[in-house]
Protein backbone atom coordinates (compact mmCIF):
# COMPACT_ATOMS: atom_id res chain seq x y z
CA UNK A 1 0.00 0.00 0.00
CA UNK A 2 0.78 3.39 -0.80
CA UNK A 3 2.21 5.42 2.62
CA UNK A 4 0.76 8.69 3.27
CA UNK A 5 2.64 11.00 5.37
CA UNK A 6 1.21 12.91 8.00
CA UNK A 7 2.57 16.77 8.72
CA UNK A 8 5.15 16.46 6.07
CA UNK A 9 5.50 20.04 6.76
CA UNK A 10 7.15 19.41 9.99
CA UNK A 11 9.99 17.98 8.36
CA UNK A 12 10.35 20.55 6.16
CA UNK A 13 10.32 23.08 9.07
CA UNK A 14 12.88 21.20 10.99
CA UNK A 15 15.12 20.96 8.51
CA UNK A 16 14.68 24.92 7.28
CA UNK A 17 16.10 24.82 10.72
CA UNK A 18 18.97 22.56 10.83
CA UNK A 19 20.52 22.70 7.61
CA UNK A 20 23.00 20.15 8.30
CA UNK A 21 19.79 17.74 7.38
CA UNK A 22 17.90 18.81 4.56
CA UNK A 23 19.80 16.56 2.14
CA UNK A 24 19.33 13.65 4.29
CA UNK A 25 15.90 14.70 4.73
CA UNK A 26 15.25 14.90 1.01
CA UNK A 27 16.53 11.51 0.30
CA UNK A 28 14.58 10.06 2.89
CA UNK A 29 11.50 11.52 1.81
CA UNK A 30 12.40 11.06 -1.84
CA UNK A 31 12.33 7.27 -0.68
CA UNK A 32 8.88 7.42 0.73
CA UNK A 33 7.37 8.32 -2.49
CA UNK A 34 7.99 4.88 -3.69
CA UNK A 35 7.22 2.95 -0.59
CA UNK A 36 4.95 -0.28 -0.86
CA UNK A 37 4.38 -1.32 2.66
CA UNK A 38 1.63 -4.08 4.05
CA UNK A 39 2.94 -4.88 7.05
CA UNK A 40 5.39 -3.08 9.37
CA UNK A 41 8.03 -5.32 8.47
CA UNK A 42 8.16 -3.83 4.74
CA UNK A 43 8.99 -0.50 6.59
CA UNK A 44 12.67 -2.19 6.89
CA UNK A 45 12.62 -3.04 3.24
CA UNK A 46 12.44 0.82 2.54
CA UNK A 47 14.26 1.98 5.07
CA UNK A 48 17.17 -0.95 6.67
CA UNK A 49 17.92 1.89 9.66
CA UNK A 50 15.02 1.83 11.17
CA UNK A 51 14.03 0.39 14.33
CA UNK A 52 10.29 -0.76 15.00
CA UNK A 53 9.64 -0.12 18.78
CA UNK A 54 7.46 -2.73 20.55
CA UNK A 55 5.39 -3.06 23.39
CA UNK A 56 2.51 -2.41 20.49
CA UNK A 57 3.58 1.26 20.37
CA UNK A 58 3.30 0.99 16.68
CA UNK A 59 6.03 3.23 16.44
CA UNK A 60 9.17 3.61 13.92
CA UNK A 61 12.43 5.02 14.57
CA UNK A 62 14.18 6.25 11.45
CA UNK A 63 17.99 6.94 11.44
CA UNK A 64 18.72 9.88 8.85
CA UNK A 65 22.04 10.91 7.49
CA UNK A 66 23.97 8.52 8.65
CA UNK A 67 22.35 8.41 12.38
CA UNK A 68 23.21 12.13 12.87
CA UNK A 69 19.14 12.22 13.41
CA UNK A 70 16.43 10.52 14.58
CA UNK A 71 12.91 10.39 13.45
CA UNK A 72 10.08 8.60 15.39
CA UNK A 73 7.01 7.92 13.53
CA UNK A 74 3.82 6.34 14.68
CA UNK A 75 2.33 4.18 11.94
CA UNK A 76 -1.16 2.92 10.79
CA UNK A 77 -2.20 0.52 8.22
CA UNK A 78 -5.53 1.18 6.47
CA UNK A 79 -7.88 -0.72 4.59
CA UNK A 80 -6.10 0.96 1.51
CA UNK A 81 -2.94 2.66 2.41
CA UNK A 82 -0.77 3.48 5.60
CA UNK A 83 -0.35 6.70 7.72
CA UNK A 84 2.31 7.72 8.93
CA UNK A 85 2.57 10.59 11.75
CA UNK A 86 5.79 12.34 12.54
CA UNK A 87 5.86 12.25 16.26
CA UNK A 88 9.46 13.77 16.95
CA UNK A 89 12.37 14.82 15.17
CA UNK A 90 16.10 15.70 16.59
CA UNK A 91 19.66 14.59 17.11
CA UNK A 92 21.10 11.46 17.98
CA UNK A 93 21.89 12.52 21.23
CA UNK A 94 18.69 14.16 21.62
CA UNK A 95 17.12 10.25 20.88
CA UNK A 96 19.39 8.79 23.41
CA UNK A 97 18.15 11.39 26.28
CA UNK A 98 14.55 10.59 25.07
CA UNK A 99 15.44 6.66 25.54
CA UNK A 100 16.78 7.07 28.81
CA UNK A 101 13.09 8.13 30.32
CA UNK A 102 11.32 5.64 27.60
CA UNK A 103 9.47 8.37 26.23
CA UNK A 104 10.20 6.80 22.84
CA UNK A 105 7.02 5.44 23.50
CA UNK A 106 4.58 8.01 24.01
CA UNK A 107 6.39 11.30 22.71
CA UNK A 108 4.20 13.39 20.96
CA UNK A 109 6.30 16.70 19.76
CA UNK A 110 4.44 17.26 17.08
Amino acid sequence: MKVRLVKKKTILDYAKLNAGCRSPFRLWLSGLKYADWDCPADILDTYGNTDLLGDGSKRAVFDIGGNNYRMICKYWFGATRVHLYVKWIGTHAEYTKICQSNLQYIIEAY
